[in-house]
């Protein structure tokens, strides 16, 4: 992984305060955001634009280890997934990167109705993460339809747990990810980011991953690495 060095590396003189973030095992749950095919697998679409980060972070066996290790200390798991419909793709405008989600065919399904053909598409979970989710116990939010959870019951759902902390992974580390840690902060949650149980893109545009983790600094309550989120964890489970 090459975080610990070059670019992605911490300052060594930071002018930010140290986090104040202390894990509350009664309030806390870990949310995964589109742990799905289309982003976590050589198979998906976007691959060819998050595999390099995805590999170097070893972002799917960490997002594997937090959902093991939530589930040994048995708090509040959700999954805020993001899904298209035929529908969704009449929309009369988008974003440039809407715009290349919809064009390859990125999480889609035929209905919101049925599973016909989602087994095994690029919409669906990785196999590896289907035990922690489908267990009967994980909440699977409605899916969000651009970047922010703002468009699905996430927040509400972790309400109804009594959940005021979020341990957040998942993809995009630019995009949902970031999206996702503004809006839960925005309601009022404290917000630790996985750092390495995300990715991002690299493209001409600019590194997603880079830019994401400037922005983590300055907004995340805590930002952790997935064995610092497990090791925590661990010492808060009676």
């Amino acid at each position: 992984m090459k975080e610990s060095k070059s670019i992605y590396a911490d300052p060594t003189n930071p002018v930010l305060p140290k986090s104040q973030f202390e894990l509350d095992i009664n309030r806390v749950a870990l949310v995964v955001v589109d742990p799905q095919n289309d982003f976590l697998t050589p198979q998906g679409v976007s691959w060819p634009f998050v595999g390099e980060c995805v590999t170097e972070n070893n972002t799917v066996s960490n997002i594997e280890s937090l959902f093991k290790a939530a589930k040994r200390s048995e708090i509040t798991v959700a999954v805020s997934p993001h899904f298209y419909y035929p529908v969704d793709h009449q929309w009369d405008f988008g974003g440039p990167l809407e715009h290349v989600m919809h064009d390859i065919g990125m999480f889609e399904r035929k209905s919101p109705l049925s599973l016909e053909g989602f087994e095994g598409s690029g919409a669906d979970f990785l196999e590896i993460y289907k035990p922690y989710i489908l267990d009967g116990k994980t909440i699977i939010a409605s899916p969000h339809k651009v970047y922010g959870p703002e468009s699905n019951d996430l927040a509400l759902q972790l309400r109804k747990k009594g959940v005021t902390q979020v341990l957040l992974a998942g993809m995009a580390a630019n995009l949902c990810i970031e999206s996702h840690l503004r809006e839960l902060v925005e309601q009022g949650f404290e917000v630790a980011v996985v750092r390495d149980a995300t990715a991002a893109p690299r493209v001409p545009e600019g590194d997603g991953y880079l830019a994401a983790l400037i922005n983590f600094r300055f907004i995340a309550h805590a930002l952790w690495t997935t064995d610092e989120t497990v090791n925590q964890l661990a010492s808060k489970t009676k």
